[in-house]
């Protein structure tokens, strides 16, 4: 079963509160709106999110344009960072650098890159085990378990040379086609903007 996998866009950055509360900023919801009214998403579609602010967002914005629900799992939430807080931008790179370079190792207390890519792709498949096989699956998520995802259906090794921001859009809404059962990546990470109408028909990208 082909699925997508959504990053949420920009988003407004505030160090007083909790980066799983933050949501999207006005340019961020301007292109989760415009994503959404291309009818890239086809009726019926099932809409996936993690709980965290910015992915409830997105997947609300793409869900109101087909009259859809969303379906909210925390398992599906970015890779725990809490016991950093907010980090400066060159402290964060850093950080996360490392996070994929050593991905059984706890980096400054974070969740292991290991840990979470196994989480990501258990809630991933249990959420794809209750869609019909008629109708695709969208998944409203994050950049660095979105990764994770993808480097496990593609078989790759988790490194930063993965990441959306080094391949696609650097400020987010990034997407890539996937088929976890045959463990196919159709493409890779691309900008929201750049998804072809007819990305469930094609085949590889």
């Amino acid at each position: 079963m082909k699925a997508l996998y959504l990053t949420h866009p920009q988003v407004v950055i505030d160090p007083a509160v909790p980066t799983p509360r933050w949501g999207l900023n006005d340019k961020g919801m301007a292109r989760a709106q415009a994503f959404a009214a291309r009818g890239v998403v086809p009726d019926g579609a099932t809409i996936f999110a993690s709980a965290e602010t910015k992915a409830t967002d997105l997947a609300g914005a793409i869900a109101a344009a087909i009259g859809a629900k969303v379906i909210v799992d925390p398992a599906m939430g970015e890779n725990d960072r809490s016991s950093t807080g907010f980090l400066a931008p060159e402290q964060f790179e850093a950080t996360a650098d490392r996070f994929f370079a050593q991905p059984d190792d706890s980096i400054a207390g974070w969740e292991t890159a290991r840990d979470a890519q196994a989480r990501i792709v258990m809630a991933v498949r249990r959420a794809l085990e209750s869609v019909p096989a008629d109708r695709p699956a969208v998944f409203c998520g994050h950049g660095a378990v979105g990764t994770l995802l993808k480097c496990f259906v593609g078989g790759r090794m988790i490194a930063r040379s993965e990441d959306q921001r080094r391949m696609a859009d650097p400020g987010g809404g990034n997407c890539f086609v996937f088929d976890l059962d045959a463990m196919r990546l159709h493409g890779d990470w691309m900008a929201m903007e750049a998804l072809a109408p007819d990305w469930l028909r094609r085949g590889r990208f």
